[in-house]
């Protein structure tokens, strides 16, 4: 009885301790919300007797703790609650476009795993906590847009994780840190329209553009070309040498100064000039300009912006490269923003012009499925590298952020990689846009720029990555798919093919063969649902492009037999496709060795199931999955099932969910 009591009271300790865990969470998102909402009108569904997890802005990791909050653009005026610090999982706090006053608290330098803050474009003020030093895994800082004063505190050197920093349009005062030149990972560093003074470091160079200190007039620096060189004075007193103007750029030591190109910032969701844009104007080589002329000058070149979005947009270590695709990305690139955004499409590549007549799609769907360019610019932080996922020879994949806070998957297709017959491409666009399902992964949109000279297709983001990461994984490890997961991941790929196979006559969908499903094909959302990506992508690209994807197909062992023979894809191909993964999944192995098959004939468990499982699954539906996939990947296409046939099998077994 002893040891029964002890059992007993172990399992209410940690059933206390788990409870107790959650009600801290949630007292702390009553004070957060108390505090950033105080006039109640906003978060309202955030109640004391509700679910934390499902608060709308709240994200939960896999142990149901607080990931993320993302309240962007939410119109709140309230301030940060020293709360905050009480949600130990914390990795994103997205609070920007509000209106939030007050300061940073302190306290928030005790977030261990907080990745990314955004607290730009507000009203806070006070100085920034050196506190911040200490938040180890932070990768993006972005207290643009505020009243912050102050220096730089040199503790932000001790960031080594981080990869962004923005502290443009503040108040801040004081020397550039040396310390930020010693963050080995920063690439972008924002420090434009504040007062600061001295030297830059030389070190920070290496960042190129993204160095940005324009309007900062006290700043000197050797090598940097629109800097002044420093002299004995401004290093030992912070000032700057007399004779040099804010809004020019004039003669330094005898030096003759160059026009300077004008270089003005506005965010990329700001309708009208910013207030804190820059302005450079080119020096008068005569000497002295009437005022007359000078300010109708500067409010006629301040219209002239380009929109900067410098905003990274999730964590640089988010899984999810090859996670859409293998093959996602492209050596055509340009990382840089656009001088100018066009918003137009061009005359010579637009697949929609008005003057066109496409008589069997519907004009009015497509459109409404069209972003600009300017959207996909800015959600991507302009094609950042950060913010790449994958890439290929005619693609790259980034995951981007859309101006109401979601997640997408933004891919970028060259004009050349596609369809050379114009109504060819736009048949293909309407037949993505028409797929709707609960396994499909769903296309929100589209750009076509002949500026970039690209295609863009905005896919909805899959959290979880892609179901081939949750393949040779090391033993124990916490990505490896318990049963019951991999389950409904079974069943939600044959619930996406057969979908796909199927006649849809209210939204005339033909029936479709995907051509390229495999693990990478799969991504999984945060529910842990398969989504299937890349259906009907083949009706965009050139024929070229499409058959040299089949060569990593045909390589990882997903092209059936008779398409060596035939040239053609069929229903049947994808079966054999499907048959593959069903396989992978049990055995938690890309690479499936003729051994491995022969286990599965066998139903030699040990030989076969994937060791992570650590004999955690049910043997009947084990013998039932493997025999289906066997007869999926059967070597003659008319011996293999059907995918309704396959539905059926599922739904007998009760393995459907």
């Amino acid at each position: 009885m002893g040891v029964f009591n002890l059992l007993a009271l172990l399992v209410s300790f940690l059933w206390a301790h788990q409870t107790a865990c959650g009600n801290a969470e949630l007292r702390a998102l009553m004070e957060i919300k108390s505090a950033l909402d105080p006039s109640t009108n906003i978060l309202t569904s955030w109640t004391a007797d509700g679910d934390l997890c499902g608060f709308p802005g709240v994200a939960c990791n896999e142990h149901g703790k607080v990931a993320n909050i993302s309240l962007q653009s939410k119109g709140l005026s309230g301030w940060i609650s020293p709360a905050v610090a009480d949600l130990n999982s914390l990795s994103g706090l997205y609070l920007h476009y509000n209106s939030l006053t007050g300061v940073i608290p302190k306290q928030i330098g005790g977030l261990a795993h907080l990745s990314d803050l955004y607290l730009d474009f507000n009203h806070l003020s006070g100085s920034i906590p050196s506190e911040i030093g200490n938040m180890e895994s932070l990768q993006v800082l972005d207290l643009c847009c505020n009243q912050f004063n102050g220096s730089i505190p040199a503790e932000l050197g001790s960031l080594k994780k981080l990869n962004m920093l923005s502290l443009k349009n503040n108040r801040l005062t004081g020397r550039v840190p040396l310390q930020l030149a010693d963050i080995p990972l920063l690439e972008h560093l924002y420090l434009q329209n504040n007062t600061l003074t001295g030297p830059i470091p030389p070190a920070l160079k290496r960042l190129n553009e993204e160095l940005q200190y324009d309007n900062n007039p006290g700043l000197c620096g050797a090598g940097f070309n629109t800097l002044r060189d420093c002299d004995s004075a401004t290093d030992e007193t912070n000032t700057f040498k007399p004779g040099f103007s804010s809004l020019t750029n004039r003669t330094v030591a005898g030096r003759k100064s160059l026009p300077q190109p004008v270089n003005l910032t506005m965010h990329c969701y700001q309708t009208g000039c910013s207030g804190s844009s820059k302005v450079k104007l080119v020096a008068v080589i005569a000497g002295v300009v009437s005022l007359s002329f000078a300010l109708p000058s500067i409010a006629f070149l301040t219209c002239f912006l380009y929109r900067r979005c410098k905003q990274k947009i999730g964590s640089a270590i988010d899984n999810f490269d090859d996670r859409v695709s293998s093959d996602l990305a492209t050596d055509f690139r340009s990382k840089s923003a656009s001088p100018l955004v066009i918003l137009e499409y061009a005359n010579d590549w637009d697949p929609m012009a008005d003057d066109r007549n496409w008589n069997d799609l519907s004009q009015d769907v497509l459109n409404q499925h069209r972003f600009n360019l300017e959207e996909v610019e800015c959600a991507t932080q302009y094609f950042n590298e950060a913010n790449l996922l994958g890439r290929s020879k005619f693609s790259s994949v980034y995951k981007g952020m859309l101006r109401d806070g979601s997640f997408v998957a933004i891919r970028s297709i060259n004009i050349t990689s596609c369809k050379s017959e114009e109504a060819d491409f736009v048949r293909g666009l309407h037949l993505l846009t028409s797929l709707k399902h609960e396994n499909l992964v769903r296309l929100r949109g589209f750009c076509c720029s002949k500026a970039r000279g690209e295609c863009f297709l905005v896919y909805d983001y899959a959290a979880k990555g892609s179901l081939s990461q949750y393949l040779d994984v090391q033993s124990g490890s916490y990505e490896s798919l318990d049963w019951p997961t991999r389950i409904r991941v079974i069943n939600g790929i044959a619930k996406g093919i057969d979908y796909l196979h199927s006649i849809e006559l209210y939204s005339n969908k033909p029936p479709i063969v995907h051509q390229n499903i495999s693990t990478n094909k799969v991504v999984i959302d945060q529910r842990f649902n398969p989504l299937i990506t890349d259906s009907g992508l083949p009706r965009l690209l050139a024929d070229d492009i499409v058959f040299s994807n089949l060569k990593v197909s045909a390589a990882m062992g997903y092209l059936a037999p008779e398409y060596i023979t035939t040239g053609r894809f069929t229903e049947k191909s994808d079966i054999y496709a499907f048959g593959v993964i069903i396989l992978q999944i049990l055995s938690g192995k890309h690479a499936l060795s003729s051994t491995m098959r022969l286990a599965a004939e066998k139903c030699k468990f040990g030989d076969f199931m994937d060791p992570n499982l650590e004999g955690k699954f049910c043997q009947d539906e084990a013998v039932m999955l493997a025999e289906l996939a066997l007869a999926c990947t059967h070597e003659l296409p008319e011996k293999r099932p059907t995918i309704d046939e396959v539905i059926q099998q599922l739904n007998k077994s009760g393995t459907t969910s």
